[in-house]
């Protein structure tokens, strides 16, 4: 179960901060409410999202791209296995 809370978020933060991407909040009017650049490696979310916005952006995303687990720490490499299980289950 997705905890939706500041300290969540930052976890979701944290992993992708250690991945090849760059991860950045901007003003936009995207219809999803982010935009993804491969090319680049640099995501974008709408800075106005609530919080629950923010997560639920976050983790379509990790559902569209694939993060290199060999840069990540160990606890970002358990917390990313357990949040792709936890899709893959529902």
């Amino acid at each position: 179960m997705i905890k939706y809370s500041k300290h969540f978020l930052n976890k979701l933060e944290d992993l992708f901060s250690e991945s090849d991407y760059i991860l950045r909040y901007e003003k936009g009017n995207f219809q999803s409410g982010y935009c993804v650049l491969n090319e680049a490696k640099v995501i974008i979310v709408n800075k106005f999202y609530s919080l629950d916005g923010k997560i639920n952006c976050l983790m379509e995303i990790l559902k569209e791209v694939t993060l290199s687990k060999e840069g990540l720490s160990d606890k970002n490499k358990s917390f990313l296995h357990e949040l792709t299980h936890k899709q893959l289950e529902i």
